[in-house]
């Protein structure tokens, strides 16, 4: 009985450990790689403590291959987009200004029923008082309202709504998406123009950059840039109008 005791316990703190060492990420926010180890390592504890013919030293060293593993996975996600792509796939966005986007739901596996049911987790209870709704990598689902139907509601108010636009990250990791400078209406040159003005030498420097709907550019640097961060209310470039 006391063997079984301190098995237990050692593997308990083994366990421990190794899910403490994964970062408090992963504990409220699994990823597909995350919740295969959470699984696997439920599994390769249990058999040691149960059954004290097997070294404990069997349950021990696979809990450790599969921490190395996790954390491979967490590093490659890091490094590479398309690592991260694959590992934890990417957000989607199901409703874009009032639309429900079809291909999307379906590729989600994502009913309508379903929809409406995490709607009103938000408290939205109207289809159409929603701008946006993406599917985060983790299934949940974040909402942008329209314009006047945000708190406080501004046709109340009667104030102009401000356009149903989402902020868009321009640059991640130091590397520039072209897909969301064409979203904005923006280009690189344009792009290259307003970091100079920034003082930001070259995209690489940046650990983000980010555009608001008001034109607002969000950047930072890296720390090892100095870890400087800059905002800046942008010019619209001549000949686009706002979305």
């Amino acid at each position: 009985m006391l063997i079984l005791f301190l098995r237990a316990i050692i593997l308990y703190l083994v366990v421990f450990t190794v899910i403490r060492l994964m970062g408090k990420r992963q504990i409220s926010d699994l990823q597909p790689f995350d919740l295969v180890f959470t699984l696997l390592i439920a599994d390769l504890a249990s058999d040691p403590i149960a059954n004290t013919s097997i070294p404990l030293v069997y349950g021990i060293i696979p809990i450790l291959a599969l921490y190395l593993m996790q954390q491979l996975a967490a590093y490659l996600s890091l490094k590479s987009e398309k690592a991260r792509c694959m590992l934890t796939g990417k957000p989607q966005i199901i409703i874009s200004k009032g639309v429900l986007q079809e291909d999307v739901m379906r590729s989600s596996n994502y009913t309508i029923s379903d929809l409406m049911e995490q709607l009103r987790k938000k408290d939205v209870f109207d289809l159409s008082d929603v701008a946006f709704a993406i599917v985060e990598t983790d299934g949940n689902l974040s909402v942008m309202l329209r314009g006047d139907r945000q708190q406080p509601k501004l046709k109340d108010l009667k104030l102009p709504a401000a356009n149903d636009i989402l902020s868009e990250m321009l640059i991640v990791d130091g590397k520039v998406h072209e897909n969301a400078l064409e979203y904005c209406g923006r280009s690189k040159e344009w792009l290259e123009l307003e970091l100079t003005e920034m003082g930001v030498a070259t995209p690489k420097e940046l650990f983000f950059a980010s555009l608001s709907a008001d034109g607002t550019l969000l950047a930072q640097k890296y720390n090892k840039f100095g870890g400087n961060t800059y905002s800046r209310l942008t010019r619209r470039p001549a000949g686009k109008k706002s979305g």
